[in-house]
């Protein structure tokens, strides 16, 4: 049986998060209190106490989610993985899980991250809408026909695409894809065009930091979001977490590639239970197993 490790990216946060998992193991605990002397402020405290509104600020979810996830999957009970993915920023969670990514060089990476995504999102007026009930092809050819700046930016599951950009063609792509039969066009609560050429700016930043780190090749493979291919070489790790933040997380076909690799074994680390769902209606549960690892 070949197992996965995988990991969740914004969105999957709630107030809480982490708490039970800091009261109850003392590694987990000093790697939390590692991350708050790192970043100069005590990150855990917002993840603990603070509001639902104050958790969805990109600056503070990406860095509780990811801590989340990747100290748990670091002080878990568990064996090694054969190979690992995630789900955008997870991908930083699945780097440090592997090998690839020191714990302390990604809180900081992530940290930068988060800080200009959350510039760009202040700077451009962008947003993101998950389109249910189409195919494909079609979702990227109105993006194409629609004026102003609108992109496919996930591809989580057949049939559930999520598109990002500029607001008004965001909003005008929704009504061209109702029109064309979707079943839902549904605006998401973000504060920005993830995944998009509008987050240009803070790729660029972030591209300066990832050059600056050292990346190690990984003890398994992680298929990254770029691609959705298997890597292990750490130049080009590196190249696609930068590329990553201008161009789709494909999903479903990282998913379906780590199956016809011969993964049959799928546990979620982190807050919430989003990818084993997006796996149940990729990969179907008769031929692979899912659970999900979380406190």
């Amino acid at each position: 049986m070949a197992k996965a490790h995988v990991f969740p990216g914004q969105g999957s946060q709630f107030p809480g998060m982490g708490r039970d998992l800091y009261e109850q193991s003392e590694s987990a605990r000093t790697l939390f209190d590692q991350a708050n002397a790192l970043l100069g402020f005590r990150i855990t405290d917002m993840m603990f106490e603070g509001t639902e509104d104050e958790l969805k600020q990109t600056r503070v979810t990406q860095l509780s989610v990811f801590l989340h996830s990747v100290i748990l999957a670091l002080t878990a009970p568990v064996s090694r993985p054969d190979c690992v993915a995630g789900h955008s920023l997870g991908e930083f969670s699945a780097l440090v899980a592997c090998g690839a990514l020191a714990f302390a060089d990604a809180v900081k990476l992530v940290s930068i991250r988060a800080q200009a995504m959350q510039h760009c999102c202040e700077q451009v007026s962008g947003t993101m809408a998950a389109i249910i009930g189409l195919e494909d092809e079609i979702v990227e050819k109105i993006c194409q026909e629609t004026p102003g700046r609108v992109v496919p930016a996930n591809y989580n599951s057949h049939g559930q695409v999520v598109i990002s950009g500029e607001k008004e063609a965001v909003a005008a792509a929704c009504e061209a894809l109702k029109a064309a039969g979707a079943r839902r066009a549904l605006p998401l609560p973000v504060s920005g065009a993830f995944h998009s050429p509008l987050m240009a700016p803070a790729r660029d930043e972030l591209a300066a930091a990832i050059e600056a780190t050292v990346f190690q090749r990984p003890f398994c493979p992680i298929y990254q979001n770029v691609t959705a291919c298997a890597e292990t070489d750490p130049e080009a790790i590196k190249a696609h977490l930068v590329e990553q933040l201008t161009s789709p997380v494909r999903w479903v076909q990282t998913l379906r590639n780590m199956a016809a690799a011969g993964v049959d074994a799928f546990t979620e680390f982190g807050p919430g239970t989003v990818l084993q769902g997006l796996i149940r209606k990729t990969l179907g549960t008769e031929s692979v197993s899912i659970d999900g690892f979380s406190l």
